[in-house]
Parts: C-alpha cells; structure tokens; sequence
C-alpha cells in the first residue's frame, strides 16, 4: 500500500523590520518539515532593515522558504490577507515574525485542527493555560479590555473564545478562502476582522500560547493601531454597511466641529470680530486640522510626507473650497434668518459638505477610491 503524501502546510509570516528576528524563527520551523509538506511564505513590507535581503540569501539554500516583498503596499492584515492568498498548503498558519510566539505550538495548532475537524484554530493569550512572558501590564489591560469590547461586537457563537485580536492561528483553507478575499484589509486585525465577516459560520477553538518577550526591535503599537480598533468595532456594529473610510472620516469631522466652534468663540471673544467676519477663519482651521488628522489616521497607509504633505493641503483645501463655500454661505443664512445661533448655524453648514469632503479629498488627495 503506497504511503499518503504528507499534508501540505503554508505558515504566514507577515514582517518589517525583523532583521533581528526572522532566522531563528525560521530555523526552529524548517524542522516541520519532517511531518509535512512545508512552504513558509515570509511577507516583507519593504523593510529598512534588510529583512527581505536575509531571507533571500536564507530561501537560496531551503526551497521551503518563498519571500513577498510588497512595495507601495503596507499593513499587517493586508500582508496576511496577501500571504494566505498565496498560500499553497491545504492547511495554513500565521504568527508573527517578532519571537513572541512559540514555535512549538505550531505543531499542536495543526493536531488540533485536523483530530477536530475544525476551520480555525486561535493561540490564545487569554485561555486559562496560557503564560503571558511578553506582554507589560498596561499592554494585558489594554488587550483585556479590547478582547471584551470584540466579543460584544461578534456572533454569539464566537463567545466561549478568548483572545479575538491574536496575531497566531491555523485555518483550513479550501473552507476559509472565500472568508479571506473578504476581509477589509484596513481593518485592526486580521483575525477580528475574519470572525466578523464569518458571522458566526466558523467551527473554532483555540489553545494556550505561551508568549515570549521580544528578542530584537520594538512593538509596532501606536496610536493608529487603537484608531483601527475603534474603526472595526463601529464597522461591525453598523453591520459593516458603512465604509470603514467613511466612520473614520466622520469621526474626524466632529474633531473639526470641535476646533470650528472653539476657533469661532476664541475670534468673536471681546467683540474682535462678528460672526461673519471669524466665520471663515474657523472653517479653514477646521479643514487643515481634519486634513492632518485623517492623514495621520484614515489614510495612514497612503500617508503623506514632507513636500507632498503641504501639496496634499493645498489639493484638499481646494477640494474642500466649494463646501467650505456652501458651509459659510449656510450657516450664515440660517444665522441671519432662521435662528442667530451660532452652535446650531455652523452645523447646519457642517453637515452639508460631509459628503463630499470624504468622497472627492478620498480620489484627489489620497488617491483611493
């Protein structure tokens, strides 16, 4: 009787910047290849640090070993999402490239996942035989609460897991795939954003992680990273109708409500100016402080820099101009005939140009769609 082929198993590795960490990382993986059929996809968002350089030198000599390098594209869930579209093993793995995750529990996530006919299989941080090495504890609170926040926002099947932003999980691929090409790939995690598109239809479970300190470089954690966080959970819980870009560009707008009034109540006090007069001062410091915003946060992934940043204020000022218009001539008709209130007379204006701003500063600015 002829012996069946091994099981072919992709493992994703999404990086930037793990010069420091990606060898022994795959050094301790190779050696799954005695059970399988291995193909290890390292997916480099063009690194600084010569990432992508060393596993090219590395995949010369292990035909196991394939690098992506992506240029102009970046993001953590976008590499996943591209790297398990690549994959050409009938199981996958992703975990991240940092060390902060076991190798080992490679091998008990995919037993896992074939003894209980599974779809995925989560490493948790959170399960009760986990041991958390790496993690400050702000970093644990902060996950803690996140982990909460997602399982409100989730299916009700999906409740009994524990760690819903995990960077480590396998999955079947035949019966996840469609799931994957439909994951928003500016969403906060790719695993979040899996379970959120699943509705519930995944056959998951998980198993403990022990997570380790990083070896080398630092933790990608910023400030945009809990903006997509706050993004994904009100894009699930509109029941993702409303574009991610959109809810994000809005919640900006309010921070422009904020900076138009105060600037408004700051060049009125005293009776320095009429409400005519500071009225488009306002309105031009609130479209400068949205446009820096949304491309710290909306548009980080096509972020502007140095020159270009000043040439995409001019190119959205001159987007804007034609609302920024239709917001003074507005809220300056309803101030002199409807009410002489100038709270409810700015945002009649405000609410006008939303719209637009978010759909031509989107193309003309940014270039997305």
């Amino acid at each position: 009787m002829a012996t069946p082929a091994p099981v072919r198993v992709s493992i994703v590795l999404p990086t930037y910047n793990e010069r420091g960490n990606i060898e022994p990382l795959l050094a301790q993986l190779l050696p799954l290849r005695r059970q399988f059929d291995l193909e290890i996809l390292v997916v480099d968002d063009d690194s600084a640090d010569g990432t992508a350089e060393l596993v090219r030198q590395l995949a010369h000599g292990e035909p196991a070993i394939r690098l992506i390098r992506r240029v102009g594209r970046a993001g953590l869930a976008s590499a996943i999402k591209e790297g398990l579209l690549d994959a050409t093993g009938d199981l996958a793995v992703v975990m991240d490239s940092d060390g902060q995750h076991e190798p080992g529990s490679v091998l008990r996530a995919l037993e896992t996942l074939q003894a209980g006919e599974l779809d995925l299989v989560i490493g948790s941080r959170f399960h009760p035989g986990a041991e958390i090495r790496g993690l400050s504890g702000r970093r644990e609170t902060g996950s803690t609460w996140a982990n909460s926040v997602a399982r409100f926002s989730l299916a009700r099947a999906y409740g009994p897991l524990s760690d819903f932003m995990s960077g480590f999980f396998a999955l079947r691929l035949d019966r996840v795939l469609p799931l994957i090409r439909a994951v928003d790939v500016n969403g906060f995690k790719f695993l979040y954003e899996l379970l959120a598109v699943s509705g519930g239809r995944l056959r998951a479970a998980e198993i403990p992680l022990t997570f380790q300190p990083r070896s080398y470089g630092s933790s990608k954690l910023d400030l945009a990273v809990f903006w997509d966080f706050l993004i994904s959970i009100l894009h699930s819980l509109s029941f993702r109708l409303l574009p991610r870009r959109a809810i994000s560009f809005g919640l900006v707008g309010i921070s422009g409500v904020a900076v138009q009034l105060l600037m408004t109540a700051l060049l009125m006090a005293g009776d320095r100016l009429s409400f005519k007069q500071a009225l488009p001062v306002a309105v031009v410091a609130a479209a400068s402080s949205n446009y820096l915003i949304n491309n710290a946060l909306t548009f980080r992934f096509q972020r502007l820099r140095g020159l270009g940043l000043l040439r995409g204020l001019l190119k959205f000022l001159l987007v804007a101009s034609l609302p920024v218009l239709a917001n003074v001539g507005l809220a300056s008709a309803f101030y002199s005939f409807v009410s002489p209130d100038t709270f409810w007379a700015q945002l009649a204006g405000i609410v006008v140009v939303f719209v637009w701003n978010y759909a031509a500063s989107s193309r003309f600015v940014w270039n997305t769609p």
